[in-house]
């Protein structure tokens, strides 16, 4: 079939419409996932256009995914996590939504609490059990939607459910109907995407979704689950782990508009972020995040770190207030106890600190040498320096500058600085191999006459 699409402005051919393969046995792509070997990252040369929606928002889970690998936070900490949710996000609420348990009376509480906050965004949504009763329970809660866990592999098919493709999808689709048929808003979790038979399994059952969607008249949403982070960016890579042609696949071949579709990245092969950028760049609207990245094993992509890229792709916040970051990442440690490595991007404490000489010099002559961006406006953390035997007297008046004459513009050739480096220089002299900390630079300042 010929048809002339209205966004591309050109003739399309649609493609074949992908029918259910049964098994008699899983299919798990042992060449590709042997196991007892790293994975294998295999290319076909079919290169997926990239193709960024109109709106590219991100969600979070923060309270769902977040709390799976961390003590559960107390109602009161989920309100005040929300309203900086709210508060970064911006008035557009680029931070489009975020998910709750229903499980327990203490994630009914913090639900409450936060649906009394009247906030327009982040959209509070469900995460529940696919049953019937939990569907009703949604809806008299008041929410609009919820997530559904449908596994997508024969990993999870076969060995998990103990099911074959055409049972699972028949249940599937049975719990599908019925919260629909309640009002809510199906997200259905098509977990372990990145190992199922995406043309054989994936594509015929979302089609079947979206078709129940349209008869019912509610729409639906697909989260494409990177489960164990194996999705890769890269162009021409093959199914089924590539992210092009898994977004360009559920909209093509299965006929979803971008708003209908959501990545949800796992960081165990450090690709959470770019996995993330890419399912933007090639058609979803939207990106699933939890705060700091913290979620199962080596956790989820890093919400702050798509707010970034959000402003890298479109050239804008568009309203988003990234000083807020700062404010999350000191709450999480001085409230909830949680501790993060002083190197991590944008929330660490040390993400800008340098402890080398040159750096430094670079950074007293101009910020903007050494400096990723704006930090002190943008993330409200101006750069900084650690003093150690390679910082040098242009890391010592930056130290001084920043920590002491506040304000005053120290040159690395001021006596002050050359009575501190000689200090410290016999601090490394005297085999001295661990960093100089503010508190014992201050000490050594008052009893060099410094200050």
């Amino acid at each position: 079939m010929i048809y002339f699409d209205q966004r591309r402005k050109m003739l399309m051919e649609s493609e074949y419409s992908y029918q259910l393969q049964e098994r008699d046995d899983p299919y798990l792509y042992r060449e590709m996932f042997p196991y007892t070997e790293i994975p294998k990252t295999t290319f076909n040369n079919r290169v997926s256009p990239v193709d960024p929606p109109d709106e590219i928002w991100i969600t979070d889970t923060t309270f769902r995914d977040g709390q799976q690998s961390r003590a559960p936070y107390t109602p009161e900490q989920i309100a005040t996590i929300y309203k900086l949710l709210n508060k970064l996000g911006g008035p557009k609420g680029i931070i489009r939504q975020t998910e709750f348990f229903l499980y327990s009376k203490t994630d009914i509480n913090a639900l409450r609490l936060c649906q009394d906050l009247n906030l327009p965004f982040p959209e509070i949504t469900g995460w529940i059990r696919a049953t019937h009763n939990d569907f009703e329970l949604a809806k008299g809660m008041g929410l609009k939607e919820c997530g559904i866990l449908v596994s997508c592999s024969d990993y999870h098919i076969f060995s998990k459910l103990k099911k074959n493709r055409k049972q699972a999808m028949d249940d599937y689709l049975g719990i599908i109907k019925d919260a629909l048929e309640t009002g809510i808003r199906a997200r259905c979790h098509l977990e372990d995407i990145t190992r199922a038979d995406f043309y054989g399994f994936v594509i015929p059952f979302v089609t079947e979704i979206n078709k129940l969607s349209h008869e019912i008249g509610i729409p639906i949403k697909i989260r494409a689950c990177d489960t164990l982070g194996y999705g890769v960016p890269y162009p021409g890579a093959s199914m089924p782990r590539s992210i092009p042609g898994i977004i360009y696949g559920l909209r093509n071949y299965a006929g979803l508009k971008p708003e209908q579709l959501e990545w949800h990245g796992h960081n165990d092969f450090y690709k959470a972020v770019v996995g993330s950028a890419t399912a933007w760049l090639y058609g979803a609207s939207g990106v699933n995040c939890s705060l700091l990245g913290i979620g199962e094993r080596t956790g989820n992509t890093p919400l702050e770190a798509m707010v970034i890229e959000y402003a890298q792709l479109r050239g804008t916040l568009d309203g988003m207030d990234t000083t807020v970051i700062k404010e999350i990442a000191d709450y999480y440690e001085n409230e909830l106890g949680y501790v993060i490595p002083p190197k991590t991007p944008f929330v660490g404490s040390e993400f800008n600190v340098t402890q080398a000489g040159i750096h430094a010099d670079g950074l007293l002559k101009d910020e903007e040498i050494y400096n990723i961006f704006d930090t002190t406006t943008l993330l409200n953390s101006p750069p900084t320096v650690a003093i150690t035997s390679t910082s040098g007297a242009a890391g010592i008046a930056m130290w001084l500058g920043q920590n002491v004459f506040i304000g005053e513009k120290i040159e690395k050739t001021d006596e002050r600085v050359l009575k501190l480096k000689a200090w410290v220089d016999a601090q490394y002299e005297a085999e001295r191999v661990t960093t100089i900390g503010s508190v014992e630079l201050m000490e050594a300042s008052k009893n060099l006459g410094i200050v």
